[in-house]
């Protein structure tokens, strides 16, 4: 399976827990937000002055505290980016490395002027874990489903925006990542100028070789259901992370493609990512698995919401060696997105599902222009 506090003031909404949320603000609140803690400010990894990193907390109408981690150019002057992590590993393991080459945030921060938000979901790094993950995998059903995984995407995109003072934001979602942010925009199309998914599936195919009927994820007896051993989360080490990213790169020098400084870094924040994971030998952390459920409808050709709701300049870039989207998925997107006010589809050539984590002549800065020119359109 593969996807894996100083205060600044003005911009803090409230700085209560969701518990002491009452009952008129939960009615009164916007479909999504509830509230926002007071950030934290973080030294930038690279050094860079010209970039301020915070993290703070929000809440979801439903009661879930969502992290997010902001990094903003010192002199930001336009729309947010919120970037949403994929199946398996969070936010900052997905998008905001310690090391050079490591942090997609970074440098779209600096390329593009606007702030950047990466969020973990529920479930997920060190946003709220519904209880069932705290209990045996098989005593629950898949958790942090996409219809509830949208909310958190809404309570951030609420957040965002009051911080930056801007009426809508340009969403980037990686994998199901992607799959989140497009049914976001397709439910709150005036909350979203921008949205980029990047290897998203989107129902444009009943064959799949790792998620569809048949595959280890169905039911054997019921090859369009999922498969009812799977439960409500799974726990994935370190050497889980790397099978299917060292199969699709297609030279035998892995390290020629992928800086192992990054690759490590990878591993050790997904690892960080979970308070459990040193009791378990080797360390492991928990994932939950209602974004393999949704996941596996797609790959079964069931649409989990209608791109023809979508009005954001939307770009779907797909890598030429993903395992995960199909070139299926990106040409019913884009026959389903009627009404997006644009719409690019482009595949990466040469480029593998973790593009951004690559080394820059595999994908990294075609992907990193791709969006920049994206992003520069009105």
């Amino acid at each position: 399976m593969v996807e894996p506090r100083a205060s600044d003031g003005a911009d803090v909404k409230a700085t209560k827990s969701a518990p002491d949320v009452s009952r008129r603000e939960l009615l009164g609140a916007a479909p999504f937000a509830l509230a926002v803690a007071a950030p934290r400010s973080l030294d930038s990894p690279s050094g860079d002055p010209g970039l301020d990193r915070r993290e703070f907390t929000t809440w979801t109408a439903d009661g879930q505290s969502i992290f997010v981690r902001e990094v903003r150019p010192r002199r930001a002057a336009r729309g947010p980016i919120l970037l949403l992590h994929g199946a398996r590993v969070p936010g900052l393991a997905s998008f905001d490395l310690p090391v050079p080459g490591g942090s997609l945030a970074e440098d779209l921060a600096r390329l593009t002027g606007r702030p950047v938000y990466v969020m973990d979901a529920r479930g997920y790094g060190r946003s709220g874990r519904p209880p069932a993950l705290s209990e045996n995998p098989t005593a629950n059903p898949p958790q942090a489903r996409a219809f509830q995984v949208v909310r958190d995407v809404g309570a951030v995109v609420e957040a965002a925006k009051r911080r930056s003072g801007q009426p809508d934001v340009a969403l980037l979602g990686w994998a199901t990542g992607g799959m989140w942010a497009a049914f976001y925009a397709s439910l709150e199309p005036e909350n979203v100028r921008h949205l980029v998914t990047l290897n998203a599936l989107y129902g444009g195919s009943d064959k799949h070789p790792m998620l569809g009927p048949g595959s280890a994820t169905s039911d054997p007896h019921d090859p369009d259901r999922l498969n009812p051993s799977i439960g409500a989360y799974t726990w994935y080490d370190a050497a889980s992370l790397f099978p299917g990213w060292d199969r699709s790169i297609p030279i035998a020098d892995k390290s020629a493609w992928r800086d192992p400084h990054i690759a490590e870094a990878y591993a050790q924040a997904a690892l960080a990512s979970d308070p459990q994971s040193a009791q378990s030998s080797p360390p492991r952390f928990r994932a939950p698995l209602g974004a393999i459920e949704d996941s596996f409808y797609q790959a079964c050709g069931r649409r989990l919401f209608d791109a023809g709701s979508i009005r954001a300049r939307t770009l779907v870039l797909r890598s030429e060696l993903d395992f995960w989207s199909r070139p299926e998925d990106a040409a019913a997107f884009q026959r389903d997105a009627v009404h997006a006010a644009d719409l690019q589809s482009v595949v990466l050539a040469g480029a593998t599902h973790f593009a951004h984590l690559d080394r820059p002549p595999h994908g990294r800065d075609e992907l990193l222009r791709r969006v920049a020119q994206h992003l520069a359109t009105a």
